[in-house]
């Protein structure tokens, strides 16, 4: 049996998390949003100021299996800050492709997220999701997330530096 590897991406992932990214925007029905290239990540990600980290989940195969390791799924993330309550993380897209959903490989990638927040002296970990999104809304608050859509009462500005 193949198992799982939660591990930082590295610079050579960029095609695979390219990949991800436009197979989330299909399954978000926003496929024609998608404007980041391979190039963009890897400069954005890897530079000596990344804008952003990510993860990557792979499959290893077991033990005399033809096929090499497999990146199934990622979560992207970066920190922001609150004037009010300091250091946060913020996990802008995480995805694991349908036929590896429901064998823990979202809730892996979100706990180590959650180590990498407890590390840097986050006090909140914070993440969007669309609300038609049930199974991602389950697991989130299966894993202690809270719903602030309401008690948080914020708009959101999209493409406002266009």
């Amino acid at each position: 049996m193949a198992s799982v590897l939660i591990r930082e991406a590295k610079e050579g992932d960029c095609g695979n998390i390219l990949r991800l990214i436009r197979e989330l925007a299909e399954y978000e029905k926003l496929s024609d949003q998608v404007k980041i290239s391979e190039e963009a990540l890897s400069a954005d990600g890897f530079g000596e100021n990344p804008f952003y980290h990510c993860l990557v989940a792979e499959i290893l195969p077991a033990p005399g299996e033809p096929q090499g390791p497999c990146v199934v799924g990622y979560g992207l993330y970066y920190f922001i800050y609150s004037t009010w309550k300091g250091r946060n993380i913020y996990l802008e897209d995480i995805y694991v492709k349908p036929e590896y959903r429901g064998q823990g490989i979202g809730s892996k990638i979100i706990k180590k997220v959650a180590e990498v927040a407890l590390d840097k002296g986050c006090s909140q970990f914070r993440l969007a999701v669309l609300d038609w999104n049930k199974g991602a809304m389950d697991l989130y608050k299966a894993l202690g997330a809270q719903d602030l859509t309401e008690a948080e009462a914020q708009a959101v500005l999209r493409d406002c530096l266009h």
